[in-house]
């Protein structure tokens, strides 16, 4: 061995001490994945990535993603042999006031991903080296999976958009342990299997021993060699490396091993390992530092010219917000847009127009392309992710571990609710407001016209505090308000009201529309109504609830295109629990069908008619 790979040998020694002492002291934790992986970790952190551990958000510094988040002792280990944490802090392992998790969040700061749901890594790697190659850096993403992981789909989906878009600063690391949680995977040891699925997807593919420091410093360089695809490394390693009696057997995934057996453990380390356990004296390691430059603003001020509509015109929300996101990129260039092939719905192709160094079709992969949006956010985007409503929900996962990452996605939902007509069910967004208000720190924003949606955009743009949904319906509407209304996130406005209201209707997207019509057709019989737009589902403006709904004979009634339960009327009727004030709600209560959208919501008890029959 040279001093170089002495040295690699010694941080990968002391790296599967640390990830042993860490469960230990914990009572719980994945150790034996933690000292498969050490050797990979050694070479990267310590030869083959450029960083600043001083200056972490450097949009210049490579970038290390932990796809296998039960392996979080492992990166905690080696941010304490960069010098960045101490020992007494690798013992508050997992406890409650740590910014150490059990899997990686970013609480703790040297995170670049909040994982855990496995399969996901490689995606945000895709968002963050696109992100790359659009800012013309430098920058190399490695993502370090387990085989485990290579079962899910969405590994996959990344792996085809990577090579579309000729990802070479991309480099997967897959950590062939052979060994999953309850059983062994389904290529087990046979690495050349994963090697050949990479390199059919478009990867340029090497199979190394994952424990050769020498071997593992070749085939980086290889991998630093190719300039025109992705490349995937398969790293052939035992699980649990150097734990006799324990390496290589199954049952001890997710085990931590206790304090009494750890001074046992450390002493089979030593005698695995002699000539790694002191560093060599006379080698001086420090990191290769990227060019020098701040960290960018990932709250810019984004300012949207005024909405190109007038009281009267009609226009769909889904069309307002491809004009108003093509505006906002006018003014923000950090402004993307992904879209998973249906820009010609969502108009999402207006913004492609307009800006389409910053568009990325991610096709019909809408897993992929909501965690490509993460790793774009991290390296300084503002993405905004439009599809169908409906097509989120396989997606739900990604979404929530966005949320857990704390990621400001801007997800936008067309297509929503029966009022889509002819096209049926399978495309009716009617659960969407559901997932979406669970998220934590989420907002859910539902306009009705073209200014209100235009504006929306904007609000979202600004937000940076969680997931901003934006809801949009495909027919037409009238517009209600004018070019400078204001609107915000946590607002509503109160369309109708007199002194004399029966009961107050509260609506959003197309059934406001509806309410109109009701609240017309009312006042010809001398009953009265008063009509609140609302707009912002979560946040709520619960006081003008409340105010109107206590004046207008103590009663609310909501009408939404949206299944019942998790929808508008439920967030009302939460916010307005204990005001006295009785709320009734028209939803979609049954399987819908195809027909015409008048039908539809005549059908289901949403439409005009319903309102007033409620009313009465």
């Amino acid at each position: 061995m040279n001093q170089l790979q002495r040295f690699l040998a010694h941080k990968a020694y002391n790296l599967r001490v640390s990830s042993l002492i860490e469960p230990a002291h914990a009572g719980s934790g994945h150790p034996t994945t933690c000292l498969s992986a050490a050797d990979i970790v050694a070479v990267l952190f310590f030869h083959v990535m450029k960083y600043d551990p001083y200056a972490f958000e450097n949009p210049n510094a490579d970038r290390f993603i932990l796809s296998k988040g039960h392996a979080s002792a492992l990166l905690y280990a080696v941010w304490k042999e960069v010098g960045m944490l101490s020992e007494q802090d690798l013992l508050t392992y997992r406890d409650f006031n740590s910014v150490l998790e059990g899997h990686p969040t970013f609480r703790f700061p040297y995170t670049e991903a909040a994982t855990g749901s496995l399969g996901i890594g490689l995606s945000i790697g895709v968002g963050e080296a696109l992100a790359a190659k659009i800012d013309n850096r430098d920058y190399r993403t490695y993502v370090l999976m387990g085989d485990g992981e290579i079962a899910e789909g969405c590994v996959w989906e990344a792996a085809e958009l990577a090579n579309y878009n000729t990802l070479y600063n991309l480099i997967a690391i897959v950590d062939c342990n052979r060994l999953g949680q309850s059983d062994e995977t389904m290529v087990g040891y046979h690495a050349d299997v994963y090697a050949q699925r990479f390199a059919a997807f478009g990867f340029e593919s090497y199979v190394v021993d994952g424990h050769d420091i020498n071997a593992l410093l070749d085939v980086f360089k290889k991998a630093h060699a190719v300039t025109d695809k992705p490349v995937a490394i398969i790293a052939k390693t035992v699980k649990g490396y150097g734990l006799e009696g324990i390496e290589n057997k199954n049952g001890y995934h997710g085990k931590a091993f206790t304090q009494k057996e750890l001074p046992t453990l450390l002493e089979h380390l030593r005698e695995r390992f002699v000539g790694a356990v002191d560093a060599p004296q006379d080698y001086v390691w420090s990191p290769t530092l990227p060019k020098a430059e701040a960290p960018i603003d990932t709250h810019p001020k984004v300012v949207v010219s005024p909405p190109p509509y007038k009281s009267g015109d009609m226009v769909a929300t889904r069309k307002a917000y491809g004009v108003a996101l093509a505006a906002a990129g006018d003014t923000c260039d950090q402004i993307v847009s992904l879209d998973g092939d249906v820009k010609n719905s969502t108009y999402a192709d207006i913004f492609q127009k307009a800006h389409p160094e910053r568009f990325v079709q991610c096709f019909i992969a809408e897993q992929n392309m909501v965690s490509m949006a993460v790793g774009m956010q991290r390296r300084g985007k503002i993405p905004f992710v439009s599809t169908f409503g409906a097509f989120f929900t396989r997606a739900h996962d990604q979404i929530r571990m966005a949320a857990i990452g704390q990621s400001p996605l801007r997800l936008v939902g067309s297509h929503a609710g029966v009022s889509i007509g002819q096209d049926g069910p399978s495309q009716m967004a009617l659960e969407d407001i559901a997932l979406m208000r669970a998220l934590p720190e989420s907002v859910v924003l539902y306009p009705s016209d073209g200014v209100s949606a235009y504006a929306l955009v904007g609000c979202m743009a600004n937000y940076h505090n969680g997931i901003s949904y934006l809801r949009t319906t495909r027919m037409d509407t009238p517009t209600l308000y004018n070019a400078n209304e204001s609107f915000y996130i946590g607002g509503c406005k109160v369309l109708k009201e007199t002194d004399n209201d029966v009961a107050c209707v509260v609506a959003a997207g197309v059934t406001l529309h509806e309410a109109l019509k009701a609240y017309e057709m009312l006042k010809k019989e001398g009953i009265f109504i008063s009509v609140i737009d609302l707009y912002s589902i979560k946040p709520l403006d619960s006081d003008t609830l409340a105010r109107l709904g206590l004046k207008s004979s103590n009663l609310i009634i909501t009408v939404e295109d949206h299944y019942q339960e998790g929808g508008l009327g439920e967030a009302v009727r939460s916010a307005l629990v204990d005001t006295g004030i009785v709320v009734c709600s028209l939803a979609v209560t049954k399987l819908p069908r195809s027909g015409k959208p008048e039908e539809l919501l005549a059908w289901c008890g949403i439409d005009a008619q319903a309102i007033i029959n409620m009313v009465k």
